[in-house]
C-alpha cells in the first residue's frame, strides 16, 4: 500500500514515501536509516485516518545528495520539510514525528516555522538550548576525546567493512554509554559476533544495506559535519521557546538520554522552561535509541494518543 514520490523542493529532489488518506502525519528519520525506518508507523497511522508521509531526507535514499557538508545547514533542511508540507497541502500544518537527526530538524522547524506544526513527538532526541559560549564539536571534543563518534565524522574516512556490517553495527547497539570510534578502522569489528535484535530481520538487513549500497554515507555523515555551522546561523535563537505542543519519548537505554546532563535536564525542569507546552517525558524501559523500531506498537499508541487532541 505504499506510495513513493519525488518532488523538487528548496532547489532539491526529494522522494517520500506514503500511506492513507487525512490529516498530515510527517515522519523524519535519523542516522543511518531512510524512509523504511516508519515501515511499521505508516500503515498504522493510515488505518486510522492519516496521511502518514516518510522523506527521504536529503543526503539520504533515492533523494538528492548534494556533495558539500555546508548544503546540510538546519537551514537548508528545515527549507526541504517546509517546501515538502506546503507541497502536501499542508499550508495549515502538520503534525511532526521525528528521531535522532530527523528530531533535531524537528525541533528547529518549531522553532522556525511553529505555524506548520500542529504538534510534534520527538523520539530519542530532546530540545538542547544553544550553547552561547563555545562551538558544539569543541564541547563534545573536550568532554568525549577524538573517539567520539561525532567528532569522528567530522573527518570521515573510508570504512573497511560492507554497508550491510556498518548498519548491523549500529543499530545493534543498545549501550548507554557514548559510542566511540577507533581512528584505525572506526567499524573494523568481528562481523561474526554480531546478532540482530528481535526486531530487525534480515530482510530488513537486505533493505538497509542495499540502500546505503546505493547513496552511500556522505550524505548522512554531512549532517555531522554542519553542526559548527549550524552553531553559528542560529545566533538569534539564543533564549527562544518552543511554543508547539510536543511529546518527548526516550528508551532507558538510549545514548542520548544517557549523555552527560540530558536526564537532569529533562526531569529537572530545564526542558520544561525551553519547551512551555511539552505535555510528557516518557521514558520506555529497557528500550534502546531506535525505539520507532524496536517498540513500534507502545510507539504508535502513544503518537496516536497523542495527536487525537488536536
Amino acid at each position: 500500500a505504499v506510495k513513493h514520490s519525488t518532488v523538487k523542493v528548496n532547489g532539491v529532489d526529494i522522494h517520500f514515501a506514503e500511506e492513507g488518506d487525512g490529516p498530515l502525519v510527517l515522519f523524519l528519520h535519523g542516522f543511518p536509516e531512510f524512509w523504511y525506518t516508519w515501515r511499521h508507523q505508516l500503515p498504522a497511522l493510515a488505518a486510522e485516518g492519516y496521511r502518514a508521509v516518510a522523506p527521504d531526507l536529503r543526503g539520504y535514499g533515492l533523494s538528492e545528495s548534494p556533495p558539500d557538508a555546508s548544503s546540510y545547514s538546519c537551514l537548508h533542511v528545515v527549507g526541504d520539510i517546509v517546501g515538502l508540507i506546503n507541497r502536501l497541502g499542508g499550508g495549515g500544518g502538520a503534525f511532526v514525528v521525528a528521531h535522532d537527526w530527523g528530531a533535531m530538524i524537528a525541533w528547529y522547524l518549531c522553532l522556525f516555522r511553529p505555524d506548520l506544526v500542529k504538534a510534534y513527538v520527538a523520539l530519542s532526541v530532546p530540545f538542547r538550548p544553544r550553547n552561547p559560549a563555545a562551538k558544539p564539536v569543541a564541547v563534545l571534543r573536550a568532554v568525549f576525546g577524538d573517539d567520539y563518534y561525532m567528532c569522528r565524522f567530522q573527518n570521515p574516512k573510508s570504512s573497511k567493512v560492507g554497508s550491510a556490517a556498518v548498519i548491523k553495527s549500529i543499530l545493534s547497539n543498545r549501550s548507554p554509554d557514548p559510542p566511540r570510534l577507533p581512528a584505525e578502522n572506526p567499524f573494523g569489528f568481528n562481523d561474526s559476533k554480531l546478532r540482530l535484535p528481535d526486531w530487525l530481520t534480515e530482510e530488513d538487513l537486505k533493505t538497509y544495506s542495499e540502500n546505503f549500497d546505493r547513496s552511500g554515507f556522505t550524505g548522512g555523515l554531512n549532517y555531522y559535519r554542519a553542526l559548527d555551522l549550524n552553531w553559528e546561523l542560529t545566533g538569534g535563537l539564543d533564549g527562544a521557546k518552543v511554543t508547539v505542543p510536543v511529546k518527548l519519548i526516550v528508551g532507558e537505554l538510549d545514548m542520548v538520554y544517557n549523555m552527560v546532563g540530558v536526564k537532569e535536564y529533562v526531569h529537572g525542569g530545564g526542558i520544561k522552561r525551553d519547551v512551555p507546552l511539552l505535555e510528557d517525558c516518557v521514558v520506555i524501559p529497557n528500550a534502546g535509541h531506535f525505539i520507532n523500531q524496536e517498540a513500534p506498537h507502545l510507539i504508535n499508541s502513544h503518537v496516536l494518543d497523542f495527536i487525537r487532541k488536536f
